[in-house]
């Protein structure tokens, strides 16, 4: 995959309220594999549903996005099954974990089905990221930062062409943001992958190639 388009594109929500001054809505927009992409907006501006339309989470939406120029409303089953294993990697808001694994568990078990990294490079990343100790410990147990964490962690295990974030850092320290805009972006190096983030305001230390105002 080496683009991602939208053309007119507007959640079903926003019907009828004519041009929202959105970069994003109602717009033709290309994101290119390789390039680094910041979309900044308000809460309740459509960046979450915007990730959950581009990784088929939902459809309630006029106008078209496509991968590669072919409309996304067209794929089958198989074939999101094959974009989200092989094509995006996605980091939703509410970070989708099982409370009851513990933080390493939770990485693997996707990891188990990509076997993208060693479990030492994961460990790694979790030292890195300063939740090294908590690798036995239940997501339940661990504070909101500490699971995003685990969730980044675990977003980057996996081949990908555009690496999805939503909201990455809102609960994370300068430190830790920065820690994750260099194990985001050496992953984007080493696979080519695009990486589209979004943001309530301009908080995410990922270097851009352009930023949208949603």
């Amino acid at each position: 995959m080496n683009t991602i388009t939208l053309h007119n594109t507007l959640p079903a929500v926003f019907a009828g309220r004519g041009d929202t001054g959105s970069e994003i809505w109602l717009r033709d927009v290309t994101f290119e594999r390789g390039k680094h992409y910041l979309i900044s907006a308000e809460s309740g501006t459509g960046k979450s549903s915007l990730c959950s339309y581009l990784y088929g989470y939902r459809t309630d939406y006029s106008g078209t996005m496509a991968f590669d120029g072919r409309d996304i409303k067209t794929l089958a089953v198989k074939e999101w099954c094959d974009v989200r294993t092989n094509h995006i990697a996605y980091l939703a808001q509410d970070m989708k974990l099982f409370p009851e694994l513990t933080a390493l568990e939770n990485i693997m078990l996707k990891n188990s089905i990509t076997n993208h990294k060693s479990e030492q490079e994961i460990v790694g990343m979790m030292n890195l990221l300063g939740i090294g100790e908590k690798v036995d410990s239940p997501v339940s147990k661990l504070s909101i930062g500490q699971q995003q964490r685990v969730a980044i962690i675990r977003t980057l295990c996996q081949p990908c062409d555009f690496i999805l974030l939503d909201e990455p850092v809102s609960h994370l320290d300068d430190a830790n943001n920065a820690i994750v805009a260099r194990l985001v972006s050496e992953e984007a190096q080493r696979q080519g992958a695009g990486v589209i983030s979004t943001s309530v305001g301009n908080n995410v230390k990922i270097t851009v190639d352009k930023e949208f105002k949603l």
